[in-house]
């Protein structure tokens, strides 16, 4: 049903300063500008999903509320996009499982920087029934156009995105049994908590318990579970060395290269440049033999 990750969204007070941000850590081009309805998006799509940056742009209720989620929360990760095949047959699954869809809605985007145009079929979840994770699905009519690499050592993917939660039988439960996500990973360990791994297509969703930093799940604030939360992102890169090198050359700060926790994996810390998201770089070593 679900057949990928589309697209993560990240918020950001200004457009460019972020496209620009994300330009430099990707080592492409933006692949999509569009405007209207109170936000300004900017896209890099790489090869296997999508970034989307969106801004709050003019008056109305759409940009009041972007503007509002920034000053309470400052700008980051906003939501996640699943693909699917067939969005009515999704939005009747994810009416039985009681995730309260909204109706299906046709879209169309037009892209200002060449004239091209997109549409789609979307549904959203009720974020109520989603833990607290802004939650989207939807049917592409047909493939966006690429993240054009400016430089080497450029991104290549996303290899995770990171879904921290107090709750992790109730996550396990939402990811695995009600979105059907293969669990490809349960493991606990005294010094980084419990880790589930989701496959999503091409990529991970994890989904992180670290006592040490999510509140214990029978913690209630306002008679509410405390909710889940996006925390971060990470991303593949062919070589890790070579990459450190350009983004410190472009004023970057980028941890030291260090093993990972797979083995046979190099990583690295994204400081700054990521609008308020936690990142991390990997290079996964290839399988031999």
């Amino acid at each position: 049903m679900i057949t990928g990750l589309d697209h993560v969204v990240v918020l950001v007070s200004d457009i460019k300063a972020g496209a620009a941000a994300y330009q430099t850590l990707f080592a492409r081009t933006p692949s999509w500008h569009n405007a209207g309805e109170g936000a300004e998006r900017v896209l890099f799509t790489l090869d296997n999903m999508t970034l989307e940056l969106m801004a709050p742009s003019g008056d109305g209720a759409t940009a009041d509320r972007i503007r509002a989620v920034l000053a309470e929360q400052g700008e980051g990760l906003a939501s996640i996009c699943f693909r699917t095949g067939d969005i009515a047959r999704m939005h009747r699954r994810l009416d039985r499982l009681t995730l309260k869809p909204e109706p299906i809605a046709e879209v169309e985007s037009r892209d200002g920087m060449t004239g091209a145009t997109l549409s789609w079929k979307r549904t959203r979840a009720a974020t109520d029934a989603t833990r607290g994770i802004r939650m989207f699905f939807l049917e592409l009519a047909k493939e966006r156009p690429l993240a054009v690499r400016t430089a080497p050592a450029s991104i290549t993917a996303m290899d995770h995105v990171v879904i921290g939660t107090a709750d992790p039988e109730g996550a396990a439960a939402l990811y695995g049994a009600r979105l059907g996500l293969d669990m490809a990973l349960d493991r606990s360990h005294p010094e980084w908590g419990r880790l589930m791994f989701f496959r999503c297509g091409d990529l991970i969703v994890e989904v992180a318990h670290r006592p040490s930093k999510d509140v214990a799940k029978d913690v209630v604030k306002d008679a509410v579970a405390v909710p889940d939360r996006l925390r971060g992102i990470c991303w593949r890169v062919a070589d890790i060395d070579a990459t450190r090198a350009r983004l410190v050359e472009a004023g970057v700060d980028v941890s030291e290269a260090r093993p990972g926790r797979k083995p046979g994996t190099q990583v690295m810390t994204a400081r700054n440049g990521t609008c308020g998201v936690p990142t991390l770089l990997v290079q996964r070593t290839p399988k031999t033999g």
